[in-house]
């Protein structure tokens, strides 16, 4: 019974997040919308950890299962790809390179309004 009332609860900031996506003009999609908002409501204690982790943690273990798809298509797709590859490892070397300096300069900006507080 737990494990539903877990995945209600997540599913419930899935359904606010569509319902934000229908009524806000921003190209943000729905499922970012969901997440922000159960962030906000786990910031505010509105929502706490643990009435959500056991489910979230499940359906994080099941993400590897969602990337066979796509990683099955690019194999089908091989030789349309193969001339433009090493733009594509390029391109993914360099945003993954910007994500992780954009995310540690966050974190870091973070982490220095929270030590304000001491």
């Amino acid at each position: 019974m737990k494990y539903i009332r877990q995945l209600g609860i997540i599913l419930l900031f899935s359904l606010a997040g569509d319902v934000c996506h229908g009524l806000l003009p921003f190209p943000i999609p729905a499922s970012i919308y969901g997440m922000v908002l159960l962030l906000l409501a786990l910031t505010c204690k509105l929502v706490k950890v643990e009435d959500v982790k056991q489910t979230g943690d499940f359906l994080v273990s099941l993400l590897p299962l969602l990337f066979m798809v796509p990683a099955v298509g690019l194999m089908a797709c091989w030789e349309q790809i193969q001339s433009e590859i090493l733009k594509m490892i390029l391109l993914i070397a360099v945003t993954t390179v910007l994500t992780f300096g954009v995310s540690g300069l966050l974190t870091k900006l973070f982490h220095k309004g929270g030590e304000q507080d001491g």
